[in-house]
């Protein structure tokens, strides 16, 4: 269904066609840094953004996946593509510059879900380039890298050419790990494009401040093995130990038992999963993988997993794809996965 394996993707133009008659702002805007640092824990998505103030720190360049764009104000017409990308937007009060979203795979986070609703949805999954047209966006942000795949018509190259701006998310830039630091960075990138780099900061410190209080929480505790289960029946597919969702395990106070795995995601086969013993298994949920209550039945219904502690005591938790990638959730899915692994902690 995604295409969850980091990989690069094509090169477009290093500056869009819309942008190519100021090319010389560039230079100037190659001084142009990402503000580091946190503030408060408000809420930023209660803040309208302000355009105003936003244009202070334009023209802005940013270089992403191999491409160069510079702005020379925020992005007025946003379409998001993938779940995780639209609830950044949301995250940093950028409702209003929002014109669409597509492919919702799991519930949205409960303080955002009226402003997600209020956004027209262009696709259940991802849309045409013509449908990403009809909505006149002029910057169009993907979140797995099948938002901008080749061979359906939507290439970065093919968005350039129509004068529009794209964004991917920074995991599948084809880099070699992904950590919760790419989750702060992905954040700040956006504020800056769209000028609200306070509230990036904002909401990166609020964010920072849930894992401390994870990690505070399930200091001293022993790490509890964890199988990730993702699908597969021949084979599992899991997380490896350069995702995300490794990261996610250690810091709720447990231990990925494929956290050897070189890959962000990859095949095991049943009797490795045996013979790490995992006592909790972590099932990932989304939309076209099959139900989470499937997942367990196939899981218990095996003869050769009957040992294994976390089938025999069915000890299974619950997380969301999206709160395993880069975005607004996995700070939150450190916290609930840590109530799982170790309820004692938090009576």
């Amino acid at each position: 269904m995604y295409d969850r394996i980091p990989r690069p993707v094509s090169s477009p133009p290093a500056v869009s066609r819309r942008r190519a008659p100021r090319v010389a702002a560039v230079a100037a805007a190659l001084s142009a840094t990402l503000l580091t640092g946190c503030a408060g824990g408000k809420d930023v998505a209660d803040k309208p953004a302000n355009a105003t103030s936003a244009l202070k720190g334009f023209p802005v360049t940013i270089d992403n996946c191999g491409t160069r764009t510079t702005y020379e104000k925020p992005p007025e017409r946003a379409v998001t593509i993938h779940q995780h990308p639209a609830e950044v937007m949301l995250a940093l009060g950028l409702k209003d510059r929002m014109v669409g979203t597509a492919f919702p795979d799991s519930a949205v986070l409960a303080r955002y879900r009226n402003d997600f609703k209020a956004i027209p949805e262009l696709a259940k999954k991802e849309p045409s380039f013509e449908t990403v047209l009809n909505a006149e966006p002029d910057f169009v942000y993907g979140g797995y890298g099948s938002a901008f795949a080749e061979k359906a018509g939507r290439s970065r190259t093919a968005f350039a050419d129509a004068g529009i701006d794209t964004y991917l998310n920074r995991e599948y830039c084809g880099r070699k790990r992904v950590s919760m630091k790419d989750t702060y960075d992905e954040i700040r990138t956006i504020g800056t494009i769209f000028g609200v780099r306070e509230r990036a900061d904002e909401l990166v410190g609020d964010l920072q401040r849930r894992i401390e209080r994870t990690t505070r929480a399930v200091r001293g505790t022993p790490a509890v093995p964890v199988f990730v289960y993702d699908s597969g029946e021949k084979a599992a597919f899991t997380a490896g130990g350069k995702g995300l969702g490794t990261e996610i395990i250690r810091l709720a106070g447990g231990r990925n038992v494929f956290d050897d795995l070189d890959k962000v995601f990859g095949d095991v086969s049943w009797e490795q999963v045996v013979a790490r013993k995992p006592e909790v298994i972590a099932i990932y949920d989304y939309a076209g993988a099959g139900s989470v209550e499937r997942k367990k039945q196939f899981l218990l219904a095996q003869p050769a997993l009957a040992d294994v502690p976390a089938v025999k005591n069915r000890r299974f938790v619950v997380l969301p794809l999206t709160a395993t990638v880069v975005g607004v959730r996995p700070p939150y899915a450190a916290w609930d996965l840590a109530r799982a692994l170790h309820p004692e902690k938090f009576r």
